[in-house]
């Protein structure tokens, strides 16, 4: 099985991290150029089901459980799985001094199909979460301190 967890420090209120990092349709912004479409299909009290697809064409739905005042988001891609057997994932929250350190944590199996192996995936999950997570960074600090400090029309 595949397992990887990758963190980042993003120095803004928790409210506006948790809000930001869970609008899916975002997600085309967020995650840089890894999706080219990011729709909520249904929502029912704290899930969300949506449709990912990526920047080669593939679209997949999945879940995910929004637990604000836990810290925590879960998910799960659905169908189709493929090349994953399953693939789980949760973000921590966890509040500091200087701000939020935001976690991705992936648990996934390969499917035996699929033209990677786990260990292989793990080195890709990780790269992609590092660079994502800086986006993800930039960007929410960015809108933070632009409600902090707007800008002023001299007009």
């Amino acid at each position: 099985m595949g397992h990887t967890s990758n963190s980042i420090l993003i120095n803004a209120p928790y409210e506006t991290i948790f809000d930001i990092s869970n609008d899916i349709p975002r997600w085309t912004e967020l995650f840089g150029s890894e999706y080219k479409e990011a729709a909520i299909l249904k929502k029912e009290g704290n899930k969300l089901t949506f449709r990912l697809t990526d920047d080669e064409g593939n679209s997949w739905q999945s879940f995910r459980l929004l637990f604000r005042d836990n810290h925590l988001a879960y998910a799960e891609k659905k169908d189709p799985k493929f090349p994953f057997e399953y693939m789980k994932i949760i973000w921590l929250y966890t509040p500091v001094n200087d701000g939020v350190i935001m976690t991705w944590i992936q648990h996934f199996t390969m499917d035996k199909k699929a033209k990677y192996n786990d260990k292989q995936v793990e080195g890709f999950i990780n790269k992609h979460s590092q660079e994502n997570l800086k986006i993800f960074k930039d960007i929410i600090e960015k809108e933070a301190n632009a409600k902090v400090n707007p800008v002023r029309d001299n007009a």
